[in-house]
């Protein structure tokens, strides 16, 4: 799929035009702050617990040579295979590599954000190999041909009525005038069509939250239980994540899973916690022939070390997503590319270059909810300040904006003229608002104005008033 990123402002306008978008982001954004209060106030060692789970992504990233290494010796131990991917074609060349080993016709997929990134879908069906998602949220949008709007609800902006529309043209084997006006009609329809699906399927690939160095295990979190049927149902099992998922030990990924679904969804734990390790052993009842792990860099390597290195702590829990007023009013897709909201403003630019994201990092308002919500303490509002820096530094910003930005760092070096300038531009906006104390449209600050009013200034300048009070 194309990224859109660098389109950001258009896709913003789109947005906040699209009613049934604007009605779901209302309807389900409030949810997920209010379950993740409930769950925070009920544990009195959370945050005791973010401190914990933030320490332990740093000590991994300051070592994480080593536990790669590690990691790799204990799959390999388990009767696994690791498969080192730079990039997103070494990814799918060695995904594709071991579908073809086993004739694969059918893959199913359980949720993975990194599936995403690397395009995997369409490179599959490009070579004959039919990809299925099981998470619910993902074959919805599967069958829309559409990205995650959200990283763990990829499908919370579309409302009831499109689902239903978008299951009567998918599933026309099924009866025409049946009842799918409740949303548990449409739940049992998607797990009887996917039923069918996880027994043909050849390969299954999944995502992982957490590798574990110390057993070479891949964990994964599910609501559905469909990452189970993934992993387990098909004759070869493919775990698919990126560098920075690695932990020491098993007690470390307990530790940070008490805050993951918390964070996410506020439940004290995800229904389904699973834990892979290696192929079926004699006398196994189930689980897969063949175990693969595919880990992928994509340019992570290359933010150790820089401004940027916190990114990397993310367990990618959505809180910042669901507390974000910007993402909240225009949804993931606007973000143009697989991982939106403030993390996605931080992400996109790391991996695909700030010229192709620099909107993204000005799409935010400094309030700073990212940051006290996030699990894992992950400073994201010094990181986008850091972008807006790269920017300016590489003149991406608009000519208009340089110079206006230049013009005003001439004043304000210059302390007797920009009091005098900002005294009689006081005075003007006074006088304009007409004692109405806001002002409907603003020299040079039209976009401002454009959707709402700027409140005026009251005649004197902070340095007046200042002066007035000190005397």
């Amino acid at each position: 799929m194309d990224m859109s990123s660098a389109a950001f402002p258009d896709n913003v306008s789109k947005a906040l035009a699209d009613g049934k978008l604007q009605y779901a982001m209302t309807e389900t954004g409030p949810r997920f702050i209010q379950k993740r209060s409930k769950a925070r106030e009920a544990l009195p060692e959370f945050d005791q617990l973010r401190d914990q789970a933030r320490d332990i992504k740093d000590h991994v990233l300051a070592h994480l040579d080593i536990y790669l290494e590690r990691y790799e010796a204990r799959v390999k131990a388990s009767g696994g295979e690791v498969h080192w991917a730079e990039t997103p074609d070494d990814a799918r060349a060695a995904i594709l590599g071991i579908c073809r080993k086993v004739n694969a016709k059918l893959v199913t997929k359980g949720k993975s954000m990194i599936s995403e990134e690397i395009d995997l879908n369409q490179h599959l069906a490009e070579n004959g190999i039919t990809p299925v998602e099981t998470d619910l949220g993902e074959y919805i949008i599967q069958l829309r041909n559409e990205r995650p709007s959200h990283i763990i609800a990829p499908a919370v902006h579309l409302t009831r009525d499109q689902v239903e529309a978008d299951f009567r043209k998918a599933h026309t084997h099924l009866d025409p005038s049946r009842d799918l006006t409740e949303i548990p009609s449409l739940v049992e329809e998607a797990r009887a069509v996917l039923r069918q699906k996880y027994l043909a399927a050849d390969v299954g690939v999944t995502g992982a939250n957490f590798l574990i160095a110390e057993t070479g295990t891949s964990i994964i979190v599910t609501n559905e239980g469909n990452g189970d049927l993934t992993q387990n149902l098909p004759r070869v099992h493919i775990v698919l994540a990126s560098i920075e998922k690695i932990v020491p030990t098993l007690e470390d990924a307990s530790t940070i899973l008490r805050v993951l679904a918390r964070s996410a969804t506020g439940q004290d734990f995800s229904n389904y916690t699973t834990l892979s390790t290696g192929p079926r052993r004699p006398g196994d009842l189930d689980g897969p022939d063949e175990y693969h792990v595919v880990i992928l860099d994509n340019g992570r390597s290359n933010v150790l070390g820089t401004e940027f290195q916190d990114m990397l702590r993310c367990i990618r829990c959505g809180a910042c997503l669901n507390h974000c007023p910007v993402y909240n009013a225009v949804g993931g897709h606007a973000y143009g590319w697989v991982y939106p909201g403030p993390i996605g403003a931080v992400v996109t630019p790391a991996l695909t270059g700030i010229e192709n994201a620099k909107h993204l990092p000005n799409a935010s308002t400094f309030c700073g909810r990212c940051e006290e919500v996030c699990p894992m303490r992950i400073p994201i509002p010094s990181m986008l300040r850091h972008w807006r820096e790269k920017e300016f530094e590489r003149h991406l910003q608009p000519t208009a904006i340089r110079w206006g930005l230049g013009v005003w760092a001439w004043v304000a070096q210059r302390p007797k003229l920009y009091r005098m300038a900002t005294a009689l531009a006081a005075r003007v906006l006074a006088n304009q608002a007409h004692g109405k104390g806001r002002l409907a449209k603003l020299p040079l600050a039209e976009g401002w104005t454009q959707n709402r009013d700027f409140p005026a200034p009251q005649g004197k300048t902070f340095h007046q008033l200042w002066k007035e009070r000190r005397r």
